[in-house]
C-alpha cells in the first residue's frame, strides 16, 4: 500500500519562495515517475510538474521558477517553488505512477497514487 503525505505549504507573499515535501511510504519513490499537480477553489486540478527517472516536465505556468527534486535517501519528492504569484494559490497535491514506466506525464489519470494535499497561498 503506498501512502503520500505532503508538507510544507503556509502563507507567503509574492515574490517568496517555497518548498513542499512528499514523502512516501509503503514503497521506494526512486522506482516511479513522480507528479505535482494543483487545484485552487472553483477550479480543475492542473498540472504542476513531473519527474522521471531524470527528466523534468513543467507546466509553462512554472517554468523556470518552480523545481522538482527527489531524495531516494529520504523516500521524499520536493517542489521548490521560487517567485511566487498569488495565481499559484492552491492546494498542492503529491502523485506517483508506480507502473514500471517513467513517464513524465501531465495527465493525472496516469497517477494512481495521490496524497492529502498541502495549501499554498500567496499574498499580493
Amino acid at each position: 500500500q503506498v501512502q503520500l503525505v505532503e508538507s510544507g505549504g503556509g502563507l507567503v507573499q509574492a515574490g517568496a519562495s517555497l518548498t513542499v515535501s512528499c514523502v512516501a511510504s509503503g514503497r521506494t519513490i526512486s522506482s516511479s515517475a513522480m507528479g505535482w499537480f494543483r487545484q485552487a477553489p472553483g477550479k480543475d486540478r492542473e498540472f504542476v510538474a513531473a519527474l522521471g527517472r531524470s527528466a523534468t516536465y513543467y507546466a509553462d505556468s512554472v517554468k523556470g521558477r518552480f523545481t522538482i527534486s527527489r531524495d531516494n535517501s529520504k523516500n521524499t519528492v520536493y517542489l521548490q517553488m521560487n517567485s511566487l504569484k498569488p495565481e499559484d494559490t492552491a492546494v498542492y497535491y503529491c502523485a506517483a505512477a508506480y507502473n514500471g514506466r517513467y513517464t513524465t506525464s501531465a495527465r493525472p489519470n496516469d497517477y494512481p497514487y495521490w496524497g492529502q494535499g498541502t495549501q499554498v497561498t500567496v499574498s499580493s
